[in-house]
């Protein structure tokens, strides 16, 4: 993915050679706002679709200000997750800009929404009355609970779908208090992603059929797909899993280590043959053939005693010299970076993962690039977040067919 960018050519040799990307001549107007359906259509844009980011007229979408501020008033976050969108201003509260929304509906694939349940129907633009004008719509809704069950009008945001996904409680040490995992609204980029999933799905089967459909996502059920055997272990067993710190359930050594120089690395065994490489490169090759220690179940019942083995071994080396042992020894090892650890990493250059680009309000950024890496239809940067309804009057004229006098009479009754 290419802007000034570290990639192979020009925006414009992409352009040739990609044409509008594989999700070209796909139309996604993105009503919601923050992270979550939003990311949605952050990947969508990345891999050619027009995203059209309809925002409140005046204040605009509270991302805009979500996160580190730059001079241009807009958020870091901002030029980031709202790159290779359009912007619009409309207030689809009035009947006039709701009268609006469903005329570009008309005209569009994907409606991406995160309003609480029944704000959009109390608008006049709700899933059924939409897909009645378009009936091959696509609509993805994510709200904190689902637009279903007891909880549906409830508010809620990324740390409490961890929390209620299940997600917190495990995270922090046996003896503290359950912590955030990461400081990361995780939950929203996954049901971004869970939701991108659904839209792809969608438009399969919108084009085999000429059918639309609704895309219903819950925050907390984001996260709470992701835990492994927790319910199944629960429903047959009775296990209830708790904090184990850097640890992980069912297999040991499988942590964080420190090393000599005041560094942190992780370490992974989860099988008996990666166990037996790891006691050769320690040193003590008669380890894998303990009882207490040659299965990873009693590794498991014994993880205190072989994370200290393991502990004091890593305490003994500096940070490369341990990783040079551990590759050498083919053990599953790697650096706990921060992020300055990450910008002077080589694996991360030669796979591109930072992206600088020139954005023309704040010049020079590096963002994170696109995901996922595709050989034939890649990602194309175009641009960082706009700023606020710098497309509007395009999109109204485009689309719609309004002419300046027209928009400017909506701007001034706040409609746009």
């Amino acid at each position: 993915m290419d802007g000034k960018t570290t990639g192979e050519g020009s925006d414009d040799e992409q352009a040739l050679r990609y044409g509008q990307g594989v999700l070209g001549g796909v139309r996604v107007l993105d009503i919601a706002t923050f992270v979550a359906a939003p990311f949605c259509g952050t990947i969508l844009a990345d891999f050619g679709a027009e995203v059209i980011k309809i925002e409140q007229p005046e204040t605009g979408d509270s991302l805009r200000k979500f996160g580190s501020i730059t001079e241009c008033g807009d958020t870091l976050v901002w030029l980031s997750e709202a790159r290779n969108k359009k912007s619009v201003t409309l207030n689809l509260s009035s009947p006039d800009g709701a009268a609006m929304f469903r005329r570009l509906v008309a005209q569009s694939d994907v409606v991406l929404e995160n309003f609480r349940p029944g704000t959009l129907e109390k608008w006049g633009i709700g899933f059924e009355t939409l897909i009645d004008i378009n009936p091959r719509l696509i609509m993805l809704r994510v709200s904190a609970y689902g637009q279903t069950g007891p909880m549906k009008n409830e508010p809620g945001f990324a740390r409490i779908a961890h929390a209620f996904g299940g997600l917190s409680f495990l995270a922090g040490n046996a003896d503290g208090p359950p912590v955030v995992p990461g400081s990361t609204s995780l939950a929203d980029y996954i049901s971004g992603m869970w939701g991108a999933i659904g839209v792809l799905l969608a438009l399969r089967h919108a084009d085999a059929t000429g059918c639309g459909q609704c895309i219903d996502i819950g925050l907390y059920e984001s996260i709470f797909r992701l835990l492994d055997e927790l319910a199944p272990a629960y429903a047959k067993f009775g296990t209830v899993r708790e904090r184990m710190g850097a640890d992980t359930v069912n297999v040991a050594p499988h942590s964080h280590y420190q090393t000599l120089d005041g560094r942190w690395v992780a370490i992974a065994c989860t099988n008996d043959r990666m166990f037996g490489r790891l006691a050769e490169t320690i040193g003590q090759p008669e380890l894998a053939g303990m009882p207490d220690f040659a299965t990873s179940l009693a590794r498991s019942e014994n993880r205190e005693r072989i994370n200290a083995i393991v502990s004091a071994w890593t305490t003994s080396l500096p940070l490369e010299a341990l990783l040079d042992i551990c590759r050498r020894g083919q053990v599953p090892c790697g650096p706990v970076y921060s992020i300055e650890d990450i910008f002077a990493d080589p694996q991360y250059k030669a796979r591109r993962n930072l992206m600088t680009v020139v954005d023309p309000r704040v010049g020079e950024l590096t963002i994170p690039a696109a995901m996922p890496s595709l050989s034939e239809t890649p990602a194309r940067f175009r641009h960082t977040g706009r700023s606020l309804g710098a497309d509007t009057t395009d999109v109204l004229r485009d689309l719609l067919g309004l002419d300046r006098p027209g928009i400017d009479r909506l701007r001034r009754a706040g409609v746009v």
